[in-house]
C-alpha cells in the first residue's frame, strides 16, 4: 500500500501560503503536476499513492475524477492570487500516476484545458502523460496531442515476460513498439521508462531490454534501479524467501551496462538515472524539481513547492474530493523550508546533474572534501577547478555516498 505522507504542520483550510512564498515568485518558473491515482493493477514494486477499483471505497469516483481536479485548478488560481504570487504561465505539465490514460482521453484533455485556461502556456511548453503500453490506442493519442499534450512517458521497464510477471505488469512486450510508433504517428515525443535489478534478471534479461528499447528510437530513456519498499508486495515476496533479494553489485554491472548503450546509441545523460538524444528532450518537468523551481501538485497525496513553502494533499482520494466539495484546501500538512534545508536539498539534487554543483554553494566544510572526491575518481578534477563538481561515471555509481560527503554532520 502507498506509504505515509511526510510530517509537518498543519495546513490551513483555505490554503494560504505564508509571505516567503511570494518573494521573488515573479522570477521562477511555474509547473504544474496532476495525479491520476488510478491502476487497473497494482504493481508489486510500487509503494505510490495509487489505488484499484477495489480500493478505492466510497465516496471516490474514477468517473468523476477530472471535475475534482479541475476543482483544485481553480482553488490553486485563487491561493496563489491571495498569497501575493505573481501569475505566470506554466512551463511544463506533468500528468503521472498511477496510470493517467487509464482515464477517459476526454478526462484527461479538460483537466488541461482547464491548466491552460487559468495560467496559460509558456511558448514551447512540455506537456507529459505517463502511460502504460496497454492503456492506450491511435485514436487516444491522437486526441491528446490535439489537446496540446507533447510528450508521452511510457512504462515499458522490460522485453522479458518474466521480468514484467515479478513487476506485475500487465502489458506484453510487443505492445511497446506499437504504442510508440502510435505516438510518433500523433507527433508525441517518447519517453521509455525502463527497471533494472529486478530478482531473476540476468545480465543477459537486462541487455535485451536496452537492446530493444534503443531499437524503438526513442527521444528519453529513463533506467531506474529496482527499489525494494517497505509494504509493497515484493518487500514481503522477498522476506519470505518467494524471490531473492536485490544486489547492488549486480545494480552497479547493469547501469554501466546502461551507459554503455545508451551512449553508444547518441543518449548523453543529464541526470543519473535519465538520458536524451538532445538537450531539448530532457525533461523539463522533472529538472524543474531537481532545481527547486515553483509547482503545484493537483490530486491526493500530490506534493506543490512555491518559494521554499511545500505543501502536500490528503492521501486518499474520498478525502480529497470532499475537503474540495466542502470548499476547503486538500491540503494535509506543510512545511517552510529554512535556509540550510533547502542548502542540503539543493546539494541532494544538483550534484546528481550533468552540469553538476556550483562549488560556491558548497559549504566551506563540503569544499575540503573535494581533493579526496578527485582523489578518489568520483567527481572530475578539471570541472571542480574551473568551479563546478561534476560526477564521473563512477561517482554516478556512488552518487549517494558523494552527496553524504558534500553534506555537513548531524
Amino acid at each position: 500500500m502507498p506509504g505515509a505522507l511526510p510530517l509537518g504542520d498543519p495546513a490551513p483550510t483555505d490554503g494560504l501560503l505564508p509571505p516567503q512564498a511570494a518573494i521573488g515568485s515573479s522570477e521562477r518558473r511555474f509547473g504544474l503536476y496532476v495525479h491520476i491515482p488510478f491502476c487497473a493493477v497494482r504493481c508489486g514494486y510500487c509503494d505510490f499513492n495509487t489505488y484499484t477499483a477495489t480500493e478505492l471505497g466510497g465516496g471516490a469516483s474514477q468517473d468523476q475524477y477530472a471535475s475534482t481536479a479541475r476543482g483544485e485548478i481553480a482553488l490553486a488560481q485563487t491561493v496563489l492570487a491571495r498569497s501575493g504570487v505573481q501569475p505566470r504561465t506554466l512551463d511544463t505539465v506533468f500528468f503521472g500516476g498511477g496510470t493517467p490514460t487509464l482515464l477517459d482521453t476526454d478526462d484527461l484533455t479538460s483537466v488541461l484545458a482547464a491548466a491552460i485556461d487559468t495560467w496559460g502556456l509558456t511558448p514551447g511548453a512540455e506537456v507529459t502523460t505517463e502511460a502504460n503500453p496497454d492503456s492506450v490506442t491511435p485514436e487516444s493519442l491522437m486526441a491528446l496531442a490535439a489537446a496540446g499534450f507533447t510528450r508521452v512517458s511510457f512504462g515499458m521497464q522490460s522485453v522479458q515476460p518474466h521480468v514484467l510477471k515479478v513487476l506485475d505488469r500487465t502489458h506484453s512486450p510487443e505492445r511497446v513498439p506499437q504504442a510508440v510508433q502510435w505516438a510518433r504517428d500523433a507527433g508525441l515525443a517518447v519517453s521509455l521508462d525502463l527497471i533494472y535489478g529486478t530478482p531473476g534478471e540476468s545480465l543477459g534479461d537486462w541487455e535485451s531490454s536496452l537492446d530493444a528499447a534503443l531499437g524503438y528510437a526513442p527521444d528519453h530513456v529513463s533506467a531506474y534501479a529496482l527499489i525494494i519498499e517497505d509494504g509493497t508486495k515484493l518487500a514481503a515476496q522477498i522476506r519470505r524467501g518467494e524471490v531473492p533479494e536485490v544486489d547492488d553489485d549486480d545494480h552497479a554491472e547493469k547501469y554501466l551496462l546502461a551507459e554503455e548503450k545508451l551512449q553508444a546509441a547518441g543518449m548523453q545523460w543529464y541526470e543519473v538515472s535519465n538520458w536524451a538524444t538532445s538537450t531539448t528532450q530532457r525533461c523539463r518537468h522533472n529538472l524543474a524539481y531537481w532545481r527547486g523551481d515553483d509547482w503545484w501538485g493537483v490530486g491526493p497525496g500530490a506534493h506543490s513547492h512555491v518559494g521554499g513553502v511545500r505543501w502536500w494533499n490528503v492521501k486518499h482520494p474520498s478525502a480529497y474530493a470532499s475537503r474540495l466539495a466542502a470548499g476547503l484546501s486538500p491540503a494535509a500538512g506543510r512545511e517552510t523550508l529554512d535556509e540550510n534545508t533547502r542548502t542540503v536539498e539543493d546539494v541532494m539534487l544538483r550534484t546528481r546533474l550533468v552540469e553538476g554543483i556550483a562549488v560556491n554553494r558548497l559549504s566551506p566544510s563540503a569544499r575540503k572534501v573535494i581533493p579526496q572526491l578527485i582523489a578518489d575518481e568520483l567527481v572530475d578534477g578539471g570541472s571542480a577547478i574551473r568551479g563546478t563538481l561534476v560526477l564521473t561515471l563512477r561517482g554516478r555509481l556512488l552518487a549517494d555516498a558523494v552527496v553524504r560527503k558534500l553534506l555537513p554532520e548531524d
